[in-house]
């Protein structure tokens, strides 16, 4: 069956501004075909984009979109979905975005579980901004902001929202699009926060000071430092921490999702006198 996937594009901003090679290009083509998957009526979603190479991700795609300052991407998200519960709201920000500037408002959409849907386009840099670290940078790496190597410890962003109790966590590559694309589906069906790491490529700013000068070194850098999370539980303590696992690594159906919680207090408030009661808030942790 063949689908118009054109219609979710704003074709007169076409030829993307993105590299040659660069991923984003595939996480684009894997979202609009998870939404169509989806079935979503396009005036009903929404993609929020911040600063960075990311950043122009709102610019292609013809929904709903706002292009937000730097690692402002779920803050403007939580008060789009607040009020437009029933619209589908995705979040699209790099690393440094997500996890340094904006990791902020990120472990907070996570902690409120609050029904985002959050794509961190991981490619280990601050891209758009000429090679600075950011939180994912591998240690002992070139950067234009540590030139002798990156010294500071690596965020591992799946752990980070697991801990704030974000309810769908998953991590992928764009060395297997179709996979993602079924990852994206999973977590867009979900009811809660919805993280997916998706890491790509830089082999312009990232690659070509570390020996990755081309978009195929990267990625086979990329696929040796990840394997699917089955293959990854069965590894020895000392190789799991060299390698990252691809796939769902949470999905709790239980636990209770932000707007269905705010819309209980405004019922209360609005004369449903019903006990809302400390019980019924811990079913979310």
């Amino acid at each position: 069956m063949a689908y118009n996937y054109d219609k979710y594009l704003r074709l007169e901003k076409m030829p993307t501004l993105w590299c040659w090679g660069c991923g984003d290009g595939v996480i684009l083509k894997a979202v609009i075909r998870a939404i169509e998957a989806c079935g979503w009526n396009q005036d009903d979603v929404c993609v929020v984009s911040g600063i960075g190479c990311s950043g122009r991700f709102s610019s292609y795609v013809d929904f709903n979109t706002v292009h937000t300052t730097h690692g402002r991407t779920a803050a403007f998200a939580t008060g789009i979905k607040l009020a437009n519960p029933d619209k589908h709201v995705i979040c699209v920000a790099g690393d440094g975005d997500a996890m340094a500037i904006g990791g902020n408002h990120t472990i907070h959409a996570a902690r409120r579980n609050i029904d985002i849907n959050f794509i961190m386009i991981n490619n280990f840099i601050y891209g758009l901004t000429n090679s600075q670290t950011s939180p994912t940078t591998p240690q002992g790496m070139w950067t234009v902001s540590q030139k002798s190597g990156n010294i500071d410890p690596t965020f591992d962003a799946c752990e980070v929202v697991k801990s704030c109790g974000a309810s769908f966590v998953a991590r992928e590559t764009i060395l297997d699009p179709k996979k993602l694309e079924k990852t994206l589906i999973k977590g867009f069906q979900h009811k809660g926060f919805s993280f997916f790491d998706v890491m790509s490529n830089c082999h312009v700013n990232l690659g070509r000071k570390n020996k990755m000068d081309t978009a195929m070194k990267n990625l086979e850098w990329i696929d040796s430092i990840t394997t699917p999370v089955k293959k990854w539980e069965a590894l020895p303590a000392e190789e799991k921490m060299n390698k990252f696992p691809t796939g769902i690594l949470k999905h709790d159906t239980e636990a209770k999702e932000y707007c269905e919680m705010y819309k209980e207090v405004i019922a209360y408030h609005q004369g449903n006198r019903k006990a809302i009661t400390q019980a019924d808030f811990a079913k979310k942790i």
